[in-house]
């Protein structure tokens, strides 16, 4: 049997690599006062039954949970283990302290290979020193069960390399990718939400444009698209005039509610 909860969603972070602002860029979008154009690192925040999971741990995260007044984590999973995406592991800290628990985090094999082997210190016991991190690493590649619901991790091209993107029921996260094999796009029909990867107007190799991340949301069928991990070239108010009707640009703190369902066992 199952139940339905509500399922909130938060963008922590709707940036790419650098951030917008640009350190040192003086264009008209890094100098904007719109706070919509100020984007930290991509970072996603789920709640559903007083639970707390993160899609990745970016270099800004201890000023994303300032902001949006996280009191606790309780897992994360990794899309993939580029900097952008992981160097914030650290700001982890005060939620162990603040549950007494390990933190589940959940990823590929290659991305847990390389969060192990880059900060070791978290996952082994025996030698931490200080205050450390304490995460419980975890392979996938099927769905699986967390805290009730159905996670789908999705594997997608990121450029030459592999990254995964995650379906949370009605809703989908896919950063950082530039194609979607047939297996993921099997797994991603009848969304209400998809939050996907579109960098900037003109071509990158291994992310998908505003205009490719449109087509591939309507390839999909999703209701909703959000246009995440976005650069400098994209200015909130401007370019949000001409997208398609049912399509909009993130910005840091958007929240959206959705309904998930739960397994009652």
């Amino acid at each position: 049997m199952e139940k339905e909860t509500q399922l909130k969603a938060t963008i922590l972070g709707c940036g790419t690599s650098t951030g917008v602002p640009v350190v040192g860029c003086n264009c008209r979008v890094c100098t904007s006062d719109d706070v919509r154009n100020q984007r930290t690192r991509s970072s996603l925040m789920l709640e559903w039954n007083g639970r707390v999971v993160l899609v990745d741990t970016g270099p800004d995260l201890r000023t994303q949970c300032l902001r949006e007044q996280v009191q606790r984590v309780d897992a994360v999973l990794y899309t993939h283990p580029h900097a952008d995406h992981v160097h914030g592991i650290d700001d982890l800290r005060p939620f162990n302290a603040t549950t007494g628990l390990d933190i589940d985090v959940y990823g590929s094999a290659a991305t847990m290979h390389k969060l192990e082997r880059s900060f070791a210190y978290a996952f082994r016991r025996s030698d931490a020193q200080g205050f450390c991190p304490r995460l419980k690493p975890h392979v996938v590649a099927e769905p699986f069960e967390l805290f009730g619901a159905q996670i789908v991790p999705l594997e997608l091209e990121h450029g030459r390399g592999a990254v995964f993107g995650y379906r949370f029921g009605p809703l989908a996260y896919l950063t950082d990718c530039s194609a979607i094999p047939s297996r993921a796009e099997a797994l991603l029909q009848n969304l209400q939400v998809l939050i996907i990867d579109g960098l900037r107007f003109r071509h990158h190799p291994s992310h998908f444009t505003i205009t490719q991340a449109i087509e591939t949301g309507r390839c999909l069928g999703a209701r909703h698209i959000i246009l995440t991990h976005l650069s400098h070239d994209v200015e909130y108010v401007v370019h949000s005039r001409h997208l398609p009707a049912g399509v909009e640009l993130a910005y840091d703190g958007l929240h959206l509610n959705l309904i998930v369902s739960l397994s009652s066992a």
